[in-house]
């Protein structure tokens, strides 16, 4: 498929997908909503941590708070991006996309942009939310374009990811518990809500690993007044880099849920070999993705 046809399908498909958002305003308003809630919430009961000895984020909590809230909105609003895929999966939708020759990179990007404009919204929302209840950056406008970059990058790299486990895992249940694994301890092993250094040790060393806190880190340094741009660059082509890699892997597990559609072959002369053992089936192919992650969801089930 030429770069323009794919170009012109993610357009489409994310044109579709934004039409359904504005058709839903209770959808709408809870994106507006829920971004103050989390940051007066915090900013409230946290707001004493300034005082403790050995906190670096500054003397204002709400200034030091926003950018993560920023990165919560956008790690939890996109490690749900895969229900949508299983809603058209349920509805049929899915097959209808896939006997089509549309591209299958087209559709992981599409819904990744889709994202990306709800994370913008967000993120906006936030910014406006702390400057009126007197959060002030030093970091202009240019620290505001670069938190926005690390917010959409963030987004790309969960929404890719959330996409990939929804073709794998095919259930609702499944996805929002594995959603649920991966982003709780990735938002409480960073700098989001508090500063490492009042952390244990241990918790330092885990967030310097942490997909979360490199989003965390870039945005909060881009809005300092004399950001370290060596650090904020670095921690942005980091996560680049992983955007690009989940969006691939991403649109390879299209392979895995159309082999795992196919009628039944085991048995007969010439029937394929499943791709996770050496052997036929003895009488149907079980799906990929339930023989790769068939423990993980055994034990989020449990």
């Amino acid at each position: 498929m030429s770069a323009l046809a794919a170009v012109t399908h993610t357009g489409v498909l994310t044109a579709r997908q934004l039409r359904a958002f504005r058709r839903m305003p209770v959808f709408l308003a809870m994106n507006v909503v829920q971004p103050r809630i989390c940051l007066l919430l915090f900013g409230q009961l946290f707001k004493s941590v300034v005082d403790i000895p050995g906190f670096g984020g500054g003397t204002d909590y709400l200034v030091f708070l926003t950018q993560g809230i920023v990165m919560m909105m956008a790690l939890f609003g996109s490690a749900w991006a895969g229900t949508s895929y299983i809603q058209e999966m349920d509805r049929g939708v899915m097959d209808r996309f896939l006997a089509s020759p549309t591209s299958r990179g087209a559709m992981i990007v599409a819904t990744v942009l889709y994202q990306a404009v709800l994370t913008v919204l967000q993120t906006l929302v936030v910014l406006g939310v702390a400057w009126l209840a007197g959060a002030r950056f030093d970091g202009g406008w240019r620290g505001i374009a670069v938190l926005l970059l690390a917010a959409v990058l963030l987004t790309f790299v969960f929404a890719a990811f959330s996409n990939g486990m929804a073709l794998l895992a095919k259930a609702q249940t499944a996805l929002i518990a594995i959603s649920q694994i991966i982003a709780f301890p990735l938002m409480f092993l960073s700098s989001a809500i508090m500063d490492t250094a009042l952390s244990p040790a241990w918790v330092g060393g885990v967030a310097r690993f942490n997909p979360f806190e490199w989003a965390v880190v870039a945005g909060r340094g881009a809005m300092q007044a004399a950001p370290d741009w060596g650090t904020v660059w670095g921690q942005l082509g980091i996560l680049a880099a992983l955007a690009v890699a989940m969006t691939w892997l991403a649109a390879r597990a299209f392979r895995i849920y159309q082999w795992a559609l196919q009628p039944g072959a085991c048995g007969l002369p010439g029937a394929p070999r499943c791709p996770a053992v050496r052997n036929r089936c003895p009488d149907r192919c079980p799906a990929a993705a339930d023989m790769w992650t068939g423990s993980v969801f055994a034990a989020v089930n449990m």
